[in-house]
């Protein structure tokens, strides 16, 4: 679970800690000034927090963690589903490694992610950024998971499509904490296997979409 302790206080989960760093450090604020602007941005943090999260794991294993899990052999396989926490987690598992494409769940992943696409041009078809005018936590919040599908050479889903996203996600990407904050937040070695993994395993999961 993300955590930070400031001051003796400690503050959990990646939304609330944004937040409170936001109103902690307000010098140059990530948080729009106007209460309409602050509802959209949280509808963008909701979104991270009840759907792009929770789906992003099941489209990662798929494409490019269950060739890392497999190439370990057989004993490293059996761990890996035996040591989930949970029957639930276990099942999820055995899906990802030995269903691939087809494991339950996995196209749903995708159709969440498409209409989440679908929510951010419409937003930036007449603002820069997600909550309007201003770079907010919206933008930080979405961006990460934007990156992921990118690193999974999934970022057909918008090249050459959808210009208003491509722009959005440029103008991020450019900003001096996005290879900090987040390129290099990644154990060199796990960025690694997403890019390998998802060079031919994130075009393969959007064709096997297409066709279903």
């Amino acid at each position: 679970m993300p955590t930070i302790v400031h001051d003796g206080t400690v503050v959990t989960e990646s939304t609330v800690i944004c937040e409170y760093l936001d109103e902690m450090y307000p010098q140059v604020p990530l948080c729009p000034l106007d209460a309409a602007g602050r509802a959209r941005m949280r509808l963008w943090t909701k979104l991270v927090d009840e759907y792009l999260h929770p789906n992003v794991v099941d489209i990662t294993f798929t494409v490019s963690h269950r060739h890392t899990v497999m190439s370990k052999g057989k004993e490293n396989i059996r761990r890996f589903i035996e040591d989930a926490p949970d029957l639930m987690t276990r099942e999820r598992r055995h899906g990802w490694i030995h269903l691939g494409f087809d494991a339950p769940g996995i196209k749903e992943a995708i159709r969440v992610y498409v209409k989440a696409l679908k929510n951010m041009i419409a937003a930036l078809a007449d603002q820069p950024w997600l909550a309007g005018d201003s770079f907010s936590l919206a933008d930080i919040g979405v961006l990460p998971y934007v990156n992921r599908l990118h690193m999974l050479n999934m970022s057909a889903m918008w090249d050459g499509q959808l210009p208003h996203l491509a722009d959005w996600f440029d103008r991020a990407r450019a900003r001096d904490s996005f290879h900090p904050g987040i390129e290099e937040h990644l154990p060199d070695a796990s960025r690694q296997d997403l890019l390998r993994n998802g060079k031919d395993g994130g075009p393969g999961l959007l064709a096997a979409c297409r066709h279903t």
